[in-house]
């Protein structure tokens, strides 16, 4: 991999406006069930961050209790050691390299997608997490959305709710479940749905003077424009206010899923 890519991706993950505004959301909302059920137990709280990429992740949850890094491109895993000086161990989802029982709260933020069997991935979150302990995930959302920015980023689905509610045996809401407490669910990213479904069917119209030489990803396919960046930013915030007030989605680009274990 080019070292470049790395350092592009750091900038992206502190400036692009979906990775400001949805670190937000997930600060907020991890926020919400930590001061209810962890607060008091701050200082001794375990944290997982699976799939860090470079590290914006890790220093969001680092407010809320030890952070470990797990990462499983060994260059990237290099590249944040340097940049942030922060610990970061080599490894994969489907096979996570400690023991049983672990951490306190286990997140995997659009990993996931990333993995085929994607059930293994969850029962590995599972394993490691402790009794009462939280598991959180975000993951791309509807399989209509699908485009090369999913083959660039080797992703192999995109996710309805019901999907992911079966890879936790959560079928029905109206089940009574003995292995996890839904805590929170909800697409995210709704209130552009529209727009980017439109842009990823139809981008060859784009004019080229906006596209950026080389792009793969839509994080990448933009010319850095601030105007644009601002106004997406605001958008997608007013989802944050809604959140605030326990508004769910319907629909979105995203999925937040997060559960306690039984």
């Amino acid at each position: 991999m080019n070292p470049d890519y790395y350092q592009n991706y750091y900038h992206l993950e502190r400036n692009h406006w979906w990775f400001v505004v949805r670190l937000e959301i997930l600060q907020q909302e991890i926020k919400r069930i930590f001061d209810t059920k962890d607060k008091e137990n701050r200082s001794k709280l375990k944290i997982l961050n699976i799939g860090i990429a470079t590290g914006k992740t890790s220093e969001m949850l680092s407010e809320f209790g030890d952070v470990t890094s797990l990462e499983y491109d060994a260059n990237c895993a290099e590249f944040v050691r340097k940049k942030l000086a922060i610990e970061v161990t080599e490894g994969s989802i489907l096979e996570l390299p400690f023991e049983d029982n672990q951490f306190d709260w286990v997140c995997a933020f659009d990993v996931v997608e990333h993995v085929e069997d994607d059930k293994k991935a969850i029962s590995e979150m599972n394993r490691v997490c402790k009794n009462k302990g939280k598991i959180c995930i975000t993951v791309p959302a509807f399989q209509s959305l699908w485009s090369h920015h999913d083959e660039i980023n080797q992703h192999f689905k995109r996710y309805k709710m019901n999907e992911i509610l079966n890879l936790f045996d959560l079928q029905s809401e109206s089940v009574d479940n003995n292995s996890f407490n839904v805590l929170r669910k909800t697409y995210f990213n709704s209130f552009l749905f529209i727009p980017i479904w439109l842009f990823r069917k139809l981008n060859f119209l784009i004019p080229q003077q906006f596209i950026r030489k080389g792009a793969g990803s839509d994080f990448e396919i933009y010319k850095e424009n601030y105007f644009l960046d601002s106004i997406l930013k605001g958008i997608f915030r007013i989802e944050k206010k809604l959140f605030r007030k326990k508004i769910s989605f319907p629909f979105g680009v995203s999925i937040l899923f997060f559960v306690e274990k039984n």
